[in-house]
């Protein structure tokens, strides 16, 4: 009998055919896909998401297991859409334009993932309007907006004026990060969040869509 202690285990071991298989015992044996979701899949992630705070792990292993999940996800999808179970909320991500470092981007959204949301991922190089626009389009909440170089930095602002010239500032939060951001650059760009990190961003996600 397969288990969602074991799933999790498996998914943070990035065991992905494992996990994949496993995934489908359990359906098989009858439990819902929201049981899997939740108790199997995102418990382990956030078990991932507080190691990887702590140091504990790093982003290889991050990145092993987010894959292992995408893989187990594969099974459950057209059966959470069966049994209605709702994102808590849709995210759209990117790496601002003229930035085609995705890594920490790439990190951001399997967080996201793990926490239940919606991600709708733009890529590289996304300009400030492409944001907004996608996240009218996909009804997101959230837009997050990364950056590696400093020279780049300065388009998260025109991503925070674009909400604001849509008229959505407080419906559509822009959340920044990346190497050189800093929470004192945030709020001098007027941003609605600032993490130094994808598991800290996780959790602020989550915070601002319950709030939202």
């Amino acid at each position: 009998m397969a288990s969602l202690q074991e799933l999790s285990e498996l998914m943070q071991k990035g065991k992905a055919k494992d996990v994949k298989v496993m995934a489908q015992q359990l359906l098989d044996q009858g439990v819902s896909a929201k049981a899997i979701l939740q108790d199997g899949f995102l418990a382990g992630m956030n078990i991932i998401g507080e190691k990887f705070k702590k140091n504990e792990i790093y982003v290889p292993e991050v990145l092993v297991a987010a894959r292992a999940m995408n893989k187990g996800m594969e099974v459950l999808q057209p059966h959470l859409v069966n049994e209605h179970v709702d994102p808590i909320g849709t995210a759209v991500i990117g790496t601002v334009k003229g930035d085609l470092h995705d890594i920490g981007k790439n990190l951001v959204g399997m967080m996201f993932k793990g926490k239940g949301i919606n991600v709708i991922d733009l890529g590289a190089d996304v300009s400030a309007e492409e944001f907004v626009q996608q996240a009218i389009e996909n009804h997101a909440s959230i837009i997050g907006c990364s950056a590696l170089l400093t020279t780049t930095m300065k388009e998260m602002e025109n991503v925070v004026k674009e909400v604001e010239k849509k008229g959505l500032k407080g419906r559509i939060k822009v959340m920044v990060g990346g190497a050189p951001v800093t929470q004192a650059f945030c709020d001098s760009i007027g941003a609605d969040a600032y993490t130094p990190d994808a598991a800290c961003a996780a959790d602020k996600a989550v915070q601002l869509l319950k709030a939202s």
